[in-house]
Parts: C-alpha cells; structure tokens; sequence
C-alpha cells in the first residue's frame, strides 16, 4: 500500500473520531491509548465496528480489538484489513 493510501486512511480515521466520539483531534497521537483518549464502554465498540464497517467495507470481529491498544495499532489493523480486501 503506497504512503498516500496510508495517510488517508489515517486522515479518515481521525476525522471520523473525532467526530464520532467528540474528542479533541490532537488528543490522537500514535502512541496514545485508543481507549482512555475516546473514553470507550462497550456500546463505543460496537459504534466505532459500525463506523469502520461502513467507512472501509470489512467486517470487524469483536477478537480483532484484542492486539488494538493505541491509536498506531487501530491505524495499522485498518491498513492491513484495506490491503487485504
């Protein structure tokens, strides 16, 4: 995947975000906690699997979120589902 494509990926994952979740866009940083930066419960997964579902067209399973624990690993689990489609 060539750099652009991973940078609009990431450019379409924030905006969303911060949308979706109404969090400050310099809160997201690489290394920061998915989580506690987008104050995640249950009910946010399931909106943020609807966002990327619809964002991206794959479908996410409830496991995939296991190895997700920055912003770095949600962007790069994106990239690689997208890669793969």
């Amino acid at each position: 995947m060539s750099a652009t494509s991973t940078d609009e990926i990431i450019t379409k994952v924030n905006a969303f975000l911060v949308d979706e979740f109404e969090v400050e866009p310099e809160a997201i940083t690489p290394d920061a906690n998915l989580k506690e930066t987008l104050n995640l419960d249950s009910l946010d997964y399931v909106d943020l699997v609807v966002v990327i579902e619809s964002n991206f067209g794959f479908k996410v399973k409830g496991e995939d979120f296991v190895n997700i624990k920055t912003f770095q690993d949600f962007y790069d689990y994106i990239i690689t589902k997208v890669a793969a489609k």
